[in-house]
């Protein structure tokens, strides 16, 4: 594929699918949007390196999401991972969102592993299967489960016991 083709390819395709993966690093991150953006950005600069070969993948947008989570559980396993910025400034609250609800969220999110924070984001905001998530993660089916009951169950103490009135974000 010629050198022009190729990269016109590309930014339509990263044009197209940078909202969702900023979505997903912002719920992996647990609300940290400058680390969500450095992920994403990670993520399309991958893409783009392996992009005249993705072709012969069925789903490039899939395979953007595995970089994603794969990407995103390299960064937790750095020593650098757990440096905070000290000042953050707060986020406006759009229209119809309960800010106080969002915030409740990211916190539980931000108490579980990266691993457990992973399946959840996987399986429950992206509508993933266990077998997608597994091969996601590189994992088994059967880790797949167990993270996803032991996060649910985690999120449910945290979040008092019923996950009912969050399920409209």
């Amino acid at each position: 594929m010629p050198r022009s083709t190729r990269a016109d390819a590309f930014i339509e395709f990263a044009t197209g699918r940078t909202g969702q993966l900023y979505r997903s690093a912002c719920l992996l991150t647990s609300g940290d949007t400058h680390l969500a953006e450095d992920l994403v950005q990670e993520t399309l600069g991958r893409m783009y390196v392996v992009w005249g070969r993705v072709h012969g993948i069925d789903n490039p947008a899939g395979y953007a999401q595995t970089v994603l989570v794969r990407t995103f559980l390299a960064h937790r396993r750095r020593r650098s991972a757990t440096e905070r910025p000290l000042g953050e400034l707060p986020e406006r609250a759009t229209a119809g969102e309960d800010p106080a609800l969002r915030v409740a969220l990211l916190d539980a999110l931000a108490e579980l592993s990266p691993k457990d924070r992973a399946v959840i984001v996987l399986r429950y905001w992206e509508d993933r299967s266990i077998e997608e998530t597994a091969d996601v993660m590189n994992v088994s089916s059967a880790a797949v489960r167990t993270r996803s009951v032991r996060a649910l169950v985690k999120l449910r103490d945290r979040l008092g016991g019923s996950l009912v009135e969050y399920v409209t974000l």
